[in-house]
């Protein structure tokens, strides 16, 4: 599900990184049920397996939640902190990165069906102030950047390597900033004819929000998402580098021992991705998106839509199409420094996954294989 190259990773050393050694907490799960398993039911067994065995070396924490029309399980495994050993909190707070753009597509949305902007109108109608004097000469429509076929490349931040990002972990690097480093470089590809995954699309999409309401971001995505679909643990933090109210410990794992990355700074991914909230929330997300009560019928047909006639597109406004084992699932998923997250779903809510994982490296290519390992567990039946 990650789209980011491999960071490289610099000697442990230099950042403060301490070896700790890894003894596995007891999985707390659902209790298991007496009775058969409805139909459709979850494996329960196989998902309390997938969470069992943390902290280890991809990972030090798992919280999962999943349901549907044949029941639910609910459980977690690993460590609140790998000084202490305790186990992890199962009801607790996380940086749920692109997870975030789910809420920032819902929220355009609902402006769209409101009447306040048009997906086929140009972004450059709303925001021509940034466009002015680049190199884009061609219309990039609010529903292009909905669905990653802008063209658009993507924004400067503090340096590549894990390194360079931590050594900036406290600091702010604006959104102007970054928005202006992207649209100085001109195009990648003319819009609409190709799908290139970047946050910068959903970065100028926080812009418009702001643009056509007069609001905050924060204020507008509350009051037209979080609060309709009962996202009462989900918060925008802005510049404050903590994560408040319960949360277990995040780590990057560089050479054989842990960095500590639970407070940092994540301003500069904005409405892209700077979204703190829980398995519980993110599951409220899904089923009150899904049955239609956040977004109105006409305009939630963007979520479930992928940009016609370009190839390989997976992307849709706000939501990726995956396929696992012949089922359809439409979800999302993100990755912070110490925590890889994804919530996904059947179209018919058959079938929900939410999950977190505490990922100790949640920016390299590919699933995190405990991420694996309960997105397996997770899609099968008992």
């Amino acid at each position: 599900m990650k789209r980011r190259a491999v960071l490289a990773l610099s000697a442990s050393a230099a950042l403060g990184a301490v070896a700790v050694p890894l003894a596995a907490a007891p999985a707390q799960a659902a209790p298991a049920a007496t009775a058969a398993p409805a139909p459709g039911a979850p494996d329960a067994k196989a998902l309390a397996a997938a969470v069992a065995g943390l902290p280890g070396a991809d990972a030090t924490s798992a919280l999962v939640r999943v349901g549907g029309s044949g029941g639910s399980w609910h459980g977690s495994g690993g460590v609140h902190d790998l000084d202490s050993g305790r186990a992890a909190d199962e009801h607790a707070r996380f940086r749920a990165g692109s997870t975030t753009k789910v809420v920032t597509a819902a929220a355009v949305l609902r402006l769209a069906a409101d009447g306040r902007l048009n997906l086929n109108a140009p972004v450059q109608r709303y925001l021509s102030g940034l466009f002015h004097g680049t190199a884009f000469h061609h219309p990039v429509s609010v529903r292009q950047l909905l669905d990653h076929t802008s063209g658009i490349q993507p924004g400067d931040g503090w340096g590549e390597s894990f390194a360079e990002v931590y050594a900036h972990r406290f600091d702010v690097f604006p959104v102007r900033r970054v928005v202006a480093s992207a649209l100085a470089k001109g195009p990648e590809f003319r819009p609409g004819r190709q799908q290139h995954y970047l946050n910068i699309n959903y970065t100028l999409l926080g812009m418009l929000i702001e643009r056509v309401t007069g609001r905050p971001y924060e204020e507008v995505a509350t009051r037209l998402v979080l609060r309709p679909a009962g996202m009462r643990d989900t918060s925008f933090p802005g510049d404050d580098p903590l994560i408040h109210g319960p949360h277990n410990r995040g780590y990057q794992r560089v050479g054989g021992e842990f960095v500590d990355v639970t407070e940092w700074v994540q301003s500069d991914r904005w409405a892209a991705g700077d979204m703190i909230s829980t398995t519980a929330d993110l599951e409220h997300l899904l089923t009150s998106l899904f049955r239609g009560r956040i977004v109105p019928a006409p305009q939630l047909r963007e979520m479930f839509r992928l940009p016609p006639g370009v190839e390989g597109a997976t992307m849709s406004a706000g939501l990726e199409r995956l396929t696992v084992d012949g089922t359809v699932y439409w979800g999302k998923s993100g990755a912070r420094y110490g925590y890889a997250s994804a919530l996904a779903a059947t179209r018919d809510l058959s079938r929900t996954v939410v999950y977190c994982v505490g990922a100790t490296d949640a920016k390299a290519e590919g699933t995190n294989p405990v991420a694996q390992r309960i997105i397996m567990a997770a899609t099968a039946d008992a």
